[in-house]
């Protein structure tokens, strides 16, 4: 399938981004710092909770390691990408057809001056939609700004509504601060709101219950996630792994609900919808089923490194490019080619595939 001439009032008229497979390029998820306040066991586990915990998932996987965790070193924030490279990037992918933005980290609330940044990309040409992703524990100090800088969507992660094993998953105490940014999102309006909770076996899975109706109780999106091999201390085993079947029989069998069509091809959630109207659940199950056929997603990382898969080892540097002044073309160029090169697919489950370098909070989510 080819693309036809995109029009659009941009700098850069060009064909689209399209792979080699036909999947048509849409979405580009944007980290703006690869630093996180949290350290959630599933990507950036360095709390003795966190070793104990992987230790004993080893020991019952009959390995015998008990290496201590140890925190991966942030990026200079010289190698972080400005704002202004963020937005020339974005400008430039939007002229190709990229329509929706998702702003990402680590946390990206930690980097001062976020909502320029979005008022800013809401401002570029073809650029429909902007959402951002984060923990909610900074949401309430930064709330109305993003409001007013045109965010219209916010996903928020919560992997547990009990504050000690709260604790153990993300590090630090802050439960409740979380479920006030949750609140305060529905207050002023974002919609929708989104909350996504990975669930892991031995760990939370004996929550997920009451997560869905913690998102009843709110009229809420409650979408749970397949552990994913994208911790830092790679250990992630696939035995720890609560498929997306295995959640949504347990939830249909407490809950009533009825599945609804995907709202666009390209939707990585399987959803279904309370009959009462009373809010939402997905599932994304990257691990057991993957969407990689419909998958429209680029990333660009903190450090200006473009990936095509969330699983993928493979990177191109177009920080190179943005600081060296190149002319767009040149920037389109190497984007267009970098996309037709595109994976097929991820190989988890495979037996030659390797576990990304980079956990999520370099990746961008």
């Amino acid at each position: 399938m080819l693309l036809g001439k995109i029009r659009m009032d941009s700098p850069v008229n060009a064909v689209g981004l399209q792979d080699s497979f036909g999947r048509i390029m849409g979405d580009l998820r944007i980290s703006v710092t690869d630093r996180c306040n949290f350290r959630c066991l599933y990507c950036l586990p360095d709390t003795e909770e966190a070793s104990n915990f992987y230790r004993n998932q080893q020991e019952d996987a009959g390995s015998k390691t008990s290496k201590r965790l140890i925190r991966y070193p942030w990026k200079p924030k010289k190698e972080i990408l400005t704002f202004e490279e963020i937005e020339r990037f974005t400008r430039i992918a939007a002229g190709l057809g990229i329509e929706k933005i998702r702003i990402t980290g680590g946390e990206p609330l930690l980097r001062s001056g976020i909502a320029d940044l979005i008022s800013n990309i809401r401002a570029i040409p073809g650029i429909k939609d902007v959402a951002l992703t984060s923990n909610g524990f900074l949401f309430r100090k930064h709330a109305q700004q993003l409001k007013d800088a045109g965010l219209s969507r916010m996903t928020f992660s919560l992997d547990s509504l009990d504050a000690d094993n709260f604790e153990k998953m993300t590090g630090r105490k802050g439960l409740q601060d979380v479920l006030d940014s949750i609140d305060l999102a529905k207050q002023l309006g974002f919609d929708p709101v989104k909350v996504n909770a990975v669930i892991i076996r031995n760990l939370n899975d004996h929550e997920l219950e009451d997560l869905v109706q913690f998102g009843k109780n709110r009229q809420i999106s409650m979408r749970f996630i397949e552990y994913m091999p994208l911790d830092h201390a790679k250990v992630w085993q696939k035995t720890m792994v609560i498929t997306g079947r295995e959640m949504i029989d347990r939830i249909q069998s407490s809950f009533d609900i009825e599945q609804v069509p995907p709202s666009n091809p390209s939707e990585t959630a399987k959803r279904w919808k309370h009959k009462d109207g009373q809010g939402e659940v997905g599932i994304i199950a990257s691990v057991s089923e993957p969407f990689c056929q419909q998958c429209n997603r680029l990333r660009l990382t903190a450090d200006g490194q473009l990936r095509t898969c969330l699983f993928s080892n493979h990177e191109h540097d177009f920080k190179a490019h943005l600081r060296a002044g190149s002319a767009d073309q040149a920037i389109i160029d190497q984007l267009k080619t970098v996309v037709w090169g595109k994976e097929s697919g991820h190989k988890i489950g495979h037996k030659d595939f390797v576990q990304p370098d980079r956990t999520m909070s370099f990746i961008g989510g």
